[in-house]
């Protein structure tokens, strides 16, 4: 019984290398090899159709040859930890973050990742803030929404397309909010570096009230407290109105 059971177990092994490999594996000794042609085709176009789907702009910039040949990589160097479809894609991302080929563009990593985010809040099981009442704003300490993502990437990532592929990044990184609606779209705006600052903050110093976040902000970029204020608060009713930050 044991025999057989190792035998079954390296069997399996052996298959297992094959559908992952099968360039450099060959085919499992006694099993038919057009019968396991069918079960790795299946096995990699299920896998590139289920990726496919999630990053359409790096599939058009990479071609069809360099995106086969990624997700090929992606079968055959990475050990899925989730047993779920919906997240093989986070791990795709994080795959191409610590193992991306030279030859790859060198935006390829955080493209993969600006695609990722929008389907992980649309499958997000996090509720929206409720209601704050815009009178105590400043006078009581905020939250960002879990549903409002500031993201800060060295590649200009929401402009990349066949026609912009630069080779070197840009001198300020590119400022991101990315943020589900109550109506389940998400939506893709510019931050600037005061508005990203401030949402920093709010997650720095979570103790703090509106008020004493927009002080700090002035203080931190050296301008007076006075002028920036009116439009300090604007930026954060805007906020407020939007469901990125509420009040505690």
């Amino acid at each position: 019984m044991t025999d057989a059971r190792q035998t079954l177990h390296q069997q399996q092994q052996a298959l297992t290398r094959y559908l992952r490999d099968p360039e450099h594996c060959p085919v499992p000794e006694g099993m038919d090899g057009a019968r396991a042609q069918v079960y790795r085709d299946l096995i990699f176009e299920n896998m590139r159709s289920l990726l496919s789907g999630t990053f359409p702009v790096l599939v058009s910039l990479l071609g069809q040859e360099a995106w086969r040949a990624t997700v090929r990589g992606f079968l055959r160097e990475h050990r899925c930890v989730t047993p779920r479809f919906g997240e093989v894609a986070e791990e795709f991302v994080g795959y191409l973050t610590t193992r991306q080929s030279p030859d790859s563009p060198p935006f390829m990593a955080e493209l993969a990742h600006y695609e990722w985010v929008e389907m992980a809040l649309l499958q997000s099981q996090a509720q929206s803030l409720p209601p704050s009442d815009e009178a105590l704003l400043l006078d009581r300490p905020l939250c960002i929404s879990p549903l409002a993502w500031p993201l800060a990437y060295q590649w200009p990532v929401h402009r990349l397309a066949t026609d912009y592929q630069p080779s070197t990044p840009p001198p300020q990184p590119t400022l991101l909010l990315i943020r589900r609606t109550p109506g389940f779209e998400v939506r893709f705006s510019e931050l600037s570096p005061l508005a990203w600052r401030l949402l920093e903050r709010i997650e720095a110093f979570a103790g703090l009230d509106g008020r004493g976040q927009l002080l700090g902000l002035a203080r931190e970029a050296g301008v007076n407290t006075f002028e920036f204020m009116d439009s300090a608060v604007a930026l954060l009713r805007r906020m407020l109105a939007e469901g990125v930050v509420g009040v505690r």
